[in-house]
């Protein structure tokens, strides 16, 4: 049956973070619409288990792990993935808590070279086989944390706005060739690196009190957007911070 503008099939689709959360979630939505999904995670078993989870469900997936603090290993995940046409950088790390005064140098490096400076790395290394192979899309993932001033953590907000802003130059860049970058800003969504807050009792009644529609976001609601981008559905869209927040960041919170 015809997928229509969402159809994704003969695409191939690397997908970072993949082991569990947003990133699980949206290699199963692309593989639904027919993509050939690579799925890597740091940990090799973490993409086994996805991999297999897909090809039980009747899609194909191929697992490469690599940890992407590390240069090595991005280089040899770019040669193992070859020609792509759909890239989404999903991985990355909340960092430390606390004040940006309370951030030492090392904090600083780890969040900036797995948050963005990785997401920069492969697309420098995948976007010119994307090219030649008549474009693409790239979805760097982002966060509602990069939108605004937040106290506890302002290295993952840094990193997520200099995702967003990545995002607006490569789409500059790289749009004569056919290719299209975007960044998803999710808010509150039920994952497991969300789990402590959503457990805070008190953290809740004030973020479902700010957000219009009085709920927590679903990892398959953000894979949608994905899938938009990554297809025909989102062709004429490029440079684009989609936000996907029930409404957090436009209310006066009443």
């Amino acid at each position: 049956m015809s997928r229509g503008l969402f159809d994704l099939a003969e695409r191939t689709a690397l997908v970072t973070g993949a082991g569990q959360g947003l990133g699980l979630a949206i290699a199963r939505a692309l593989a639904a619409q027919g993509a050939h999904v690579l799925v890597s995670d740091r940990m090799p078993a973490d993409c086994e288990r996805t991999a297999d989870a897909l090809r039980a469900e009747g899609h194909t997936a191929t697992a490469i792990a690599a940890d992407l603090a590390l240069p090595a290993q991005i280089e040899a995940l770019i040669a193992a993935a070859g020609g792509i046409d759909v890239l989404i950088c999903n991985a990355g790390i909340q960092g430390p808590a606390g004040p940006l005064t309370a951030a030492g140098d090392a904090d600083w490096q780890q969040v900036l070279d797995i948050n963005l400076r990785s997401a920069a790395r492969l697309c420098t290394g995948l976007l010119p086989g994307m090219a030649r192979r008549g474009g693409g899309s790239v979805i760097l993932m982002s966060s509602i944390a990069g939108l605004r001033g937040n106290r506890s953590l302002g290295l993952y907000g840094l990193s997520k706005a200099a995702l967003a802003q990545l995002a607006r130059n490569l789409a500059v860049e790289w749009g004569p060739q056919r290719v299209r970058v975007n960044a998803v800003s999710p808010g509150l969504i039920r994952t497991p690196l969300a789990e402590e807050l959503l457990q805070d009792a008190s953290f809740m009644a004030r973020r479902l009190q700010a957000t219009p529609l009085r709920r927590v976001g679903e990892p398959e609601e953000v894979a949608g957007v994905v899938v938009m981008l990554a297809s025909a559905a989102g062709a004429f869209v490029t440079g684009h911070n989609l936000v996907v927040d029930g409404g957090t960041t436009v209310s006066d919170g009443a």
